[in-house]
């Protein structure tokens, strides 16, 4: 059995993948800043601003794959996240740094501790409306792009969505409730040690 990682290893991958973050939005911020067609000295500005934001992305990119590899115990979780289809190496550094009780609660408490789990509004205009919100929102919007992909490419949470909009769910409500089901499967993943096995498909 592999002893837990202390606290100290979990923090300094953290601040590692939040970093990341951090540096995408930067890129996201100079491309949307390319977009309004500024001016030849602006533009050699931004791209030499971008050069060296996504140089150091990759950097951290590689600082964040050597930690987990460095581990026994994250590279087994690694594995198995990486096990379904839609969730990748950005996804999965997020979920080990941000969500270290991933696998240890049933998928209500999970739900629920990621800001997952709908809640009805009892009173003033949205009464009766579902919502979702508060736990950690650096690992639900990991969970979002994760059911982005999951739509186009996961067999499995694809026909889950295409069910909920045939039934009638807006978009966006289909899209929480496969970032909910994903989070679910990946719970179950590592509670139970295994790798993700898509349904075989009946011929």
């Amino acid at each position: 059995m592999v002893r837990p990682l202390p606290d100290e290893a979990t923090r300094q991958l953290s601040d590692l993948v939040g970093r990341r973050s951090q540096i995408l939005a930067m890129i996201v911020a100079e491309e949307q800043r390319k977009k309004r067609r500024p001016n030849k000295r602006m533009l050699a500005s931004i791209e030499r601003l971008l050069v060296a934001l996504r140089k150091e992305l990759s950097d951290l990119d590689g600082q964040i794959r050597e930690a987990i590899k460095a581990s026994p115990v994250w590279r087994e979780k690694d594995e198995l996240l990486q096990s379904v289809r839609s969730v990748g190496p950005a996804i999965s550094g997020r979920l080990l740094a941000g969500l270290p009780e991933l696998g240890s609660l049933n998928r209500r408490q999970i739900a629920a501790l990621v800001g997952l789990a709908p809640w009805t509004r009892q009173s003033g205009q949205w009464k009766g409306k579902s919502f979702i919100g508060g736990g950690r929102a650096d690992v639900r919007s990991a969970l979002f792009m994760g059911a982005l992909v999951a739509v186009r490419h996961n067999p499995v949470l694809k026909a889950f969505y295409e069910r909920l909009i045939a039934a009638g769910k807006e978009k966006m409500v289909a899209l929480i409730a496969v970032a909910r089901k994903l989070l679910t499967i990946l719970n179950a993943i590592l509670r139970d040690g295994e790798p993700w096995r898509e349904p075989e498909a009946h011929a």
